[in-house]
């Protein structure tokens, strides 16, 4: 993943997977977003915006979901207008998990999986999941506000073996 950059305004997450093998069970990865307000800016989020929810304000938005891989570039794509989050919010941390209903999967076991965070045309980070190959879910990026508003950007490319629910609720751990 690349190098931080500070005084971002809209993020655009991208996931990418190949499908399953005719006849297995479908490979669904979940890009999730957690909020985290100053009073409280580590564990569980003061909101989380995934498949089955939205971010209660409009600035976090799930723009496409896949539940299988299928089709060409991107399967999930989230945007994340940071500029527009209300002054509680000093923390966005972006996760990717991978659903375990018929079968247990790792990174390792979903062909072509990529992850690419963009602010406009610039690209900010992007990563295969090779590292967390025997992870089911994983922290991608990090968002920071300091101080005098400016939101700042960090790779983050941890591991976490689990469902989905218990990584939502550990996602935003110290990193």
């Amino acid at each position: 993943m690349s190098t931080p950059n500070k005084d971002l305004e809209k993020v655009e997450v991208r996931l990418k997977w190949d499908p399953s093998a005719t006849g297995e069970p479908a490979h669904d990865l979940d890009l999730m977003a957690g909020t985290y307000e100053t009073a409280t800016p580590y564990g569980p989020p003061a909101y989380l915006v995934h498949h089955d929810s939205r971010s209660p304000d409009g600035t976090i938005t799930l723009n496409r979901d896949s539940r299988t891989g299928l089709g060409f570039g991107f399967d999930e794509v989230m945007t994340i207008e940071l500029d527009r989050l209300a002054d509680r919010y000093v923390r966005v941390v972006v996760g990717v998990a991978i659903q375990q209903r018929e079968v247990r999967r790792t990174f390792g076991e979903v062909p072509h999986t990529g992850i690419e965070i963009a602010e406009g045309y610039t690209k900010l980070a992007a990563d295969d999941f090779g590292r967390v190959a025997g992870a089911t879910a994983a922290v991608v990026a990090e968002f920071t506000r300091d101080a005098g508003g400016l939101w700042t950007f960090r790779p983050a490319l941890r591991g976490f073996d689990g469902d989905p629910a218990a990584f939502a609720a550990e996602m935003g751990d110290r990193l």
